[in-house]
């Protein structure tokens, strides 16, 4: 590479996909910097959205786990917490994972710049640090990393000390009795649980026919009737025509009519890219509506020099999927193209009360494709591992072809769900025949053991066929 620039490369951000792209830059010599406008690493990820808010969860169901085992739930002991005890927490999970997440950084002498980037010309990125000072850097090629940020509608006032987003939700200290989550999502069912948890109303509302619409119907039915059966009020096909801030709460006024009030609000629907900083019109680039950047399968942008990854190109926006791109755009940046690729088959995780996760299709998928599936279910309730720890709540679903036995998709509701889908997911990545529903039959599992449900929904499917 040219030595005129500063840098072989510039990543901006240092989140999951900003870290995979300078792991995978400095291990093939290239020398780079990074450049984070926040004063700790980590990103998004790290310190708003799936760190902070799995470390929420795994508290809030502790405390349900306590509260509704017979051993413990005498009722003169229950445990109580508030959104704010369980917040001190997540911080002390958030600060771990900063000092490691530097650490890798330093032991690979990364360069860290703290402060905006934006683009002056093809080649070259100001930095403007927190003071107003203007650093100056250049570099031949360009990641962008810098991840999306909660959507604002402009007719919602956040600055109203009762509305929250995913973001911000992180800074209530107050108490409420009552919530409103306006979106459905991943992240309002998710904080949906958590609230709910805790005792708090929930009001959820959805601005669609059904919850979480790529979910496999089944499980998507699992979610809507865990949450009603534990109180959630949910509100499907409804829209606000204005949310008003009043003095002790919230007050949402939707375009059907009616008026729902509580003590504050989680705005919860869509997020968009953090493009709009980075001066993206002097290098001759584009964000779409939504803040997002066009890419091509090696993640390069319409600029070859410059790429792209991470929630700001959109669709999966998955921690684990950027880390991945990240990986791949820095093979392509060094080589000229990239030996890896995403697997077709991305495993999705949904943190609720329980866990949702699944991997490859859905049934209403496969019976769109006209492809002859079958499926084998277990319950968790028939478990004795389930049993013994009072996890009687969930399922696992594996959908297989009928004639070749090849697992099509696996669909998990339950505790550990996100675990428990890798195993599944293991087999389903084999190649040349090894990808069958009778590996889990023809295998042994330790017993009593949540892996087990393999077996036991395999046999199941099994005993389907004529």
């Amino acid at each position: 590479m040219q030595q005129s620039y500063d840098y072989d490369a510039i990543v901006i951000g240092s989140g999951p996909g900003g870290e995979g792209a300078a792991m995978g830059l400095v291990k093939q010599g290239a020398r780079i910097a990074v450049i984070e406008r926040y004063h700790n690493i980590g990103g998004g990820c790290t310190h708003w959205g799936t760190i902070p808010s799995k470390a929420l969860r795994h508290a809030v169901s502790r405390i349900i786990e306590f509260n509704q085992n017979p051993l413990y739930s005498d009722h003169t002991r229950l445990l109580r917490s508030s959104f704010a005890d369980i917040l001190n927490h997540t911080e002390n999970v958030i600060s771990q994972q900063t000092q490691m997440r530097q650490g890798f950084y330093e032991r690979n002498r990364c360069e860290l710049y703290q402060g905006d980037a934006r683009f002056v010309d093809a080649n070259t990125i100001d930095i403007v640090t927190h003071d107003g000072s203007i650093e100056r850097l250049t570099a031949e090629k360009f990641v962008i990393a810098c991840g999306s940020k909660p959507y604002h509608p402009t007719n919602v006032d956040f600055t109203h000390p009762r509305i929250y987003d995913s973001d911000s939700i992180l800074n209530l200290h107050h108490e409420p009795g009552h919530v409103i989550i306006y979106g459905a999502g991943v992240i309002g069912c998710e904080y949906a649980s958590i609230f709910r948890g805790l005792s708090v109303k929930v009001d959820l509302i959805n601005t669609r026919d059904h919850l979480l619409a790529f979910l496999d119907q089944e499980i998507s039915d699992s979610l809507s009737y865990h949450l009603w059966n534990n109180g959630v009020v949910i509100r499907h096909n409804e829209e606000f025509e204005k949310i008003e801030g009043v003095g002790d709460g919230v007050i949402v006024h939707l375009k059907s009519g009616k008026k729902v009030k509580a003590d504050c609000l989680l705005y919860a629907n869509g997020r968009t890219g953090n493009t709009d900083s980075l001066s993206l019109e002097n290098v001759g680039l584009e964000a779409d509506g939504r803040g997002l950047l066009k890419v091509n399968s090696m993640y390069q942008t319409a600029q070859p020099h410059i790429y792209a990854v991470g929630d700001v190109i959109g669709y999966p926006s998955l921690a684990s999927a950027a880390y991945d791109q990240g990986r791949i755009a820095a093979q392509a940046l060094i080589k000229g193209e990239a030996n890896a690729h995403l697997i077709e088959d991305i495993p999705t995780g949904i943190y609720t009360i329980p866990e949702i996760s699944s991997v490859g299709k859905t049934e209403q998928q496969l019976t769109a494709m006209k492809v002859p599936y079958e499926v084998g279910r277990a319950q968790f309730k028939h478990l004795a591992r389930a049993q013994i720890v009072g996890m009687n709540v969930g399922s696992l679903k594996i959908l297989f072809h009928r004639e070749t036995k090849e697992i099509l998709g696996i669909h998990c509701f339950g505790e550990h769900a996100a675990e428990i889908i890798h195993i599944g997911q293991a087999i389903m990545e084999q190649k040349n025949g090894g990808n069958t529903i009778e590996y889990f039959v023809n295998t042994t599992f330790n017993y009593p053991t949540m892996a087990e449900a393999y077996r036991v929904a395999a046999l199941n499917g099994l005993n389907r066929l004529f």
